[in-house]
């Protein structure tokens, strides 16, 4: 199980630190030209993106960095959580803006974030 749960944690991590990269560095236009996957941007301000990036860039540390140095591993469990409400909010977005089939995606990363959520507040916490 821990094993799982590092590799879920590492995975999400890789994928919010470079996505959060992104929407940090990148004019909001060249997100929305991305494709159908980046015009939910249309709906929010550049700094808004930038927000929103940056908070995926903490959560991916997160994820990882409190556990590998052995501080506050507490933290870990609460990033998960953070995406999940971030994800929750993306979902929200891509509802109103009838894009349902990204709404799969968003509802995939809702589960994975949840279950490093629930296996590190609950059957394989970080103890120090």
């Amino acid at each position: 199980m821990n094993i799982a749960l590092w590799t879920v944690a590492g995975l999400l991590a890789a994928v919010y630190l470079l996505g959060g990269v992104f929407k940090v560095v990148a004019p909001k236009e060249r997100i929305a030209a991305t494709g159908a996957a980046g015009r939910w941007v249309e709906d929010f301000s550049a700094g808004g993106v930038k927000a929103i990036g940056a908070v995926e860039v903490l959560a991916a540390v997160g994820l990882l960095l409190p556990a590998a140095l052995g501080i506050a591993p507490v933290f870990v469990p609460l990033a998960a959580v953070g995406l999940v409400l971030l994800m929750a909010g993306a979902a929200a977005v891509r509802l109103r803006r009838r894009e349902y089939r990204l709404v799969a995606v968003d509802a995939a990363y809702i589960l994975l974030a949840v279950f490093v959520a629930w296996g590190r507040f609950g059957p394989e916490p970080f103890l120090n």
